[in-house]
């Protein structure tokens, strides 16, 4: 059984719920034949992943949702080994090196000269490079972001990034300079309460409008915790009620609650 954010993600271009001028561009994007390297950038919830997912698809066909996680080993010039854990299909590589901390520089390098010297399995059906998917690009070391630029234009011929964040003030300039920007804006009010809606129905559920008023404006126009404080409100309690209690999550409770213990008694003891 799974989520509803993940049971009812868009599967293509076509089917996304908002940005569908943006969803056409990245469209004519694929058609046109030569794809760019793109920096994808935007607050979380927006649907930068689910957005390229999709653009992956357009280029790729349906093989590019066969997914295997796996565990790669890569040792730095100092001798030292690094885990790191990727998601790849035949066609693609997700992988996001800041969680190889100061060593991001030593993944990158490796991961990508890997993807970029292999070749496609299906020369004759696909294209003709390999996509590298790098997310939280904007928390990579600057040595890391400068063997990027390098990189880039070493194996241009063979392989296209695709670089996701939330904010493009942490990337240096000819990163940036590189790349297609697309910039995906958080969700309306509006489109929030239509997708939230829309999901209700598939899962036979009314949900009333001021409910989904309320969900909307609680997530801060985050539509994948939108979606989350509804499928928990359904756990809480059916049939909704246009007033009932939208659960906080876990972690918010719990920093709420250390800062007021911290506010509230500020003294050797405590």
């Amino acid at each position: 059984m799974s989520l509803w954010v993940d049971k009812y993600r868009p599967g293509s271009l076509g089917r996304l719920d908002f940005h569908r001028e943006q969803a056409a561009q990245l469209r004519n994007l694929v058609q046109c034949g030569d794809f760019p390297h793109l920096l994808v950038y935007g607050p979380s919830g927006a649907g930068k992943k689910t957005r390229i997912m999709c653009l992956l698809r357009e280029l790729y066909g349906a093989g590019v949702e066969k997914l295997r996680i796996e565990h790669q080993s890569i040792t730095a010039p100092s001798k030292k080994k690094i885990e790191i854990s990727t998601i790849a299909s035949n066609y693609h590589l997700e992988v996001n090196p800041s969680d190889a901390g100061n060593n991001d520089r030593v993944v990158i390098q490796e991961l990508l000269k890997t993807v970029a010297q292999s070749q496609q399995l299906e020369t004759s059906t696909q294209r003709d490079f390999k996509v590298v998917l790098l997310t939280e690009v904007d928390k990579l070391t600057k040595d890391a972001q400068h063997a990027l630029r390098r990189t880039m234009e070493k194996y241009m011929a063979t392989c296209r990034l695709i670089l996701c964040c939330n904010s493009v003030s942490k990337i240096i300039g000819p990163i940036q300079s590189r790349c297609l920007a697309v910039r995906v804006p958080a969700p309306s009010i509006e489109d929030i309460c239509h997708v939230l809606s829309s999901v209700c129905k598939k899962e036979g559920l009314t949900l009333p409008p001021e409910l989904a008023q309320r969900l909307a404006e609680k997530s801060g126009r985050n539509l994948r915790k939108a979606l989350l404080m509804c499928e928990s409100c359904r756990v809480q309690q059916y049939p909704f009620t246009a007033d009932q209690d939208i659960p906080e999550m876990d972690w918010e409770v719990y920093l709420r609650e250390t800062a007021n213990a911290i506010v509230g008694q500020q003294t050797p003891q405590r």
